[in-house]
């Protein structure tokens, strides 16, 4: 099975091409291919740019070009030796211990991409921890003695100990700005540091997205340092689901953040990330494809949310719709009546 394919190519402009394989350079060369003034283009709309008389006086056979890169790349990757990363499909977690040194009450759970995993437990009892060996991929050098694996394998030390954690992305429930800039010029930084092509329409769909989230709308020109904690949250999730690379997402409490918790989870999960959320909130808990019990800093049970639990959350959530009505009808200055029950 081939490493890289047209799909592939055809998704990354030329810069970024060049970035993850320098020497294709030597590949325009050689086939005489002015890339100048097309590094934010795909190698296909690069070729796409020929007229029918270039291709015909400079005898161009675009098909065979396209062909030529892939397998020049393959080439030059066996000779290179380099290893190309692989998608995270998926997430493992290995029993450790509690905190009294007992053995946890499982073996191993897997989590898929695209699943949401709900953790539960009472305060102090070992949520946060978890959490914690997940996002620095623990491998019995923790407190916990947890191991955790990247598709079913020992993950790269890259992903454990850089400073720039690709693997993870962790919303907390206490996330205050610093920086004194707009909330467009913090998605220019983040937009341009992840290099994509269409950075206003990335942005136009974050803040969208932000704003779909927030129980109260704020504008491109709004300094983040203004943002309340709901907006904060909504930004950061929006920002996380549309730009962020990190495949796996990791939420500690965030149900007073004043968001729309059940349009967060689908924007993330849209996104085909594995999600992990510690919560004390019924309605998120059972969101969660399943739901980990943590108890004494360890692992106690893992539970699958059943249809009668679904058929709970469904009333669960009409009745966080009616509270959500009352607090926007508080807000606004009106008086309540016993009609918002009907």
């Amino acid at each position: 099975m081939k490493m890289i394919d047209n799909k592939m190519i055809n998704s990354i402009s030329l810069k970024e091409l060049q970035e993850k394989y320098p020497f294709i350079i030597n590949y325009f060369s050689d086939n005489k291919l002015n890339i100048e003034g097309f590094e934010n283009r795909t190698f296909k709309e690069y070729l796409d740019h020929f007229s029918e008389e270039d291709i015909e006086e400079w005898a161009i056979d675009t098909e065979k070009l396209m062909e030529g890169l892939l397998e020049y790349i393959e080439q030059m990757i066996e000779f290179l030796g380099i290893k190309e990363e692989k998608a995270v499909e998926s997430l493992t977690i290995l029993a450790g211990k509690d905190k009294s040194g007992c053995k946890e009450r499982f073996e191993e759970i897997t989590i898929n991409k695209g699943d949401i995993i709900s953790i539960v437990g009472p305060t102090g009892s070992g949520k946060s921890r978890l959490l914690a060996d997940i996002e620095w991929a623990a491998q019995n050098d923790t407190p916990t003695g947890r191991i955790i694996l990247i598709n079913n394998e020992i993950p790269d030390k890259k992903w454990r100990f850089s400073s720039n954690n690709r693997l993870v992305a962790q919303l907390s429930q206490n996330m205050n700005f610093v920086m004194d800039l707009t909330v467009n010029e913090f998605l220019e930084l983040h937009a341009k540091s992840r290099m994509v092509e269409n950075e206003e329409e990335v942005i136009k769909n974050i803040i969208e997205a932000a704003n779909n989230l927030a129980g109260e709308k704020f504008k491109l020109d709004t300094p983040i340092t203004s943002l309340s904690g709901g907006q904060s949250r909504a930004l950061m999730i929006a920002d996380t689901a549309i730009l962020s690379s990190s495949p796996i997402v990791l939420i500690d409490e965030i149900e007073n953040a004043g968001i729309d918790r059940k349009k967060a989870l689908n924007l993330l999960v849209s996104s085909d990330k594995i999600v992990l959320m510690a919560t004390h909130d019924p309605i998120l808990a059972l969101m969660g494809n399943k739901r980990i019990v943590i108890k004494n800093g360890g692992i106690n049970k893992v539970i699958e949310t059943n249809m009668e639990e679904k058929k709970i959350l469904l009333e669960l959530e009409k009745m966080d719709k009616t509270i959500q009505g009352m607090r926007n009808s508080l807000r606004n200055g009106e008086e309540l009546n016993m009609n918002i029950f009907k």
